[in-house]
């Protein structure tokens, strides 16, 4: 016999929804399929939950799949032109409470198409705040810590984020809860290896890396550091001069004594001193792994340095994503300094 014919109510002129009958399995189905980056990629789709992210992701042109939601009223929190081609399912509030991954459910969870970062309108308000400075994450594997990151580089005007394989998937749950809507203000290009790096960023790039390594170290501490979780955080007296120059260091050894990679050493200097040659990138490296050998052979191929965030001596390196918010915010800050002063000698041009 053929399916019933499914029961429609009307939501608004050409808005539709159907109601989910008692046992409808299709919010688990799809709940599991997000939860799971195998299954995310495979199927090219991602959860979101609550009106504020949703309504973000299609202000910025991301496709709505499927909605599920518990009330109507939800749905005049959103851009109903942007739903109509969508499939809109209104289900009780304990499915969509014990599927949630929020603390306090909302009552909204949108099923989407995996968003193209080239395929996204983003704010203009973004658009127009934005700095020739870009973000590399390498080996960020926590989920909390990339979203708080990637919060902090839309609030700092970043052009891009580009995400290395190590890192942990954008598309996460938690990393969206994190990102409060960054992942729809700012281009994030991910799971890229480093050979196609520098062809996501813009010619004549300087890459800075954030490290955790003690500028006045001496060179049997010239391995690899243990990371930015830190990023860029160094016990000692901030007043002291930090001036390291950049060679070779030595090639470290495996856990068996095999030679291993050679690491270049980088001239280090202090986060506030001036290194926002423009573009420039910053490199923020995980807090269990660090930064890899890539990042230190692509920071030293385009002359660029190691920024130090000092913190007082016993104290163990900051996490990533504070350090990560200081030594952007601190770009940003250099970058408005320098365009200030362009203003000003344009306005009033040295004569003689």
């Amino acid at each position: 016999p053929p399916p019933p014919a499914v029961e429609r109510s009307s939501a608004g002129p050409g808005l539709w929804y159907e109601k989910a009958a008692p046992g409808d399995r299709r919010l688990g189905k799809v709940v599991t399929i997000a939860k799971s980056k195998k299954f995310r990629d495979h199927h090219g789709k991602v959860v979101l939950e609550g009106p504020r992210l949703i309504k973000d992701a299609l202000e910025a042109g991301a496709v709505l799949q499927s909605l599920f939601f518990s009330t109507v009223g939800h749905l005049k929190e959103l851009p109903e032109a942007k739903l109509k081609r969508a499939n809109l399912v209104k289900v009780k509030f304990e499915d969509i409470k014990s599927w949630s991954d929020l603390v306090t459910p909302q009552g909204l969870i949108g099923i989407f198409s995996k968003p193209d970062h080239a395929k996204m309108s983003y704010p203009a308000a973004q658009l127009t705040s934005s700095l020739p400075l870009l973000l590399i994450c390498d080996n960020i594997r926590d989920p909390g810590n990339l979203g708080t990151i990637l919060r902090s580089a839309a609030g700092a005007g970043c052009e891009k984020v580009l995400l290395t394989k190590g890192c942990v998937d954008p598309w996460e749950p938690k990393v969206l809860r994190a990102g409060m809507g960054a992942h729809f203000r700012l281009p994030i290009v991910a799971n890229l290896d480093w050979e196609s790096v520098p062809s996501n960023l813009p010619a004549g790039v300087q890459v800075c890396v954030a490290d955790n390594k003690d500028p006045g170290a001496q060179a049997e501490t010239a391995s690899v550091s243990r990371g930015a979780g830190g990023a860029a955080s160094a016990p000692g007296n901030p007043k002291a001069p930090v001036k390291s120059k950049p060679k070779a260091a030595p090639e470290r050894e495996d856990e068996e004594g095999a030679v291993g990679v050679c690491v270049p050493e980088l001239a280090a200097q202090y986060y506030y001193e001036n290194w926002t040659q423009t573009p420039v990138a910053v490199v923020i490296g995980g807090e269990t792994h660090g930064l890899s050998p890539d990042a230190l052979h692509l920071a030293a191929s385009t002359g660029g340095k190691r920024l130090v965030i000092p913190v007082v001596s016993g104290v163990d390196s900051l996490n990533s994503a504070i350090a990560a918010g200081i030594v952007l915010f601190e770009g940003k800050r250099q970058l408005l300094w320098r365009h200030e002063q362009e203003d000003e000698r344009q306005k009033f041009p040295v004569v003689g």
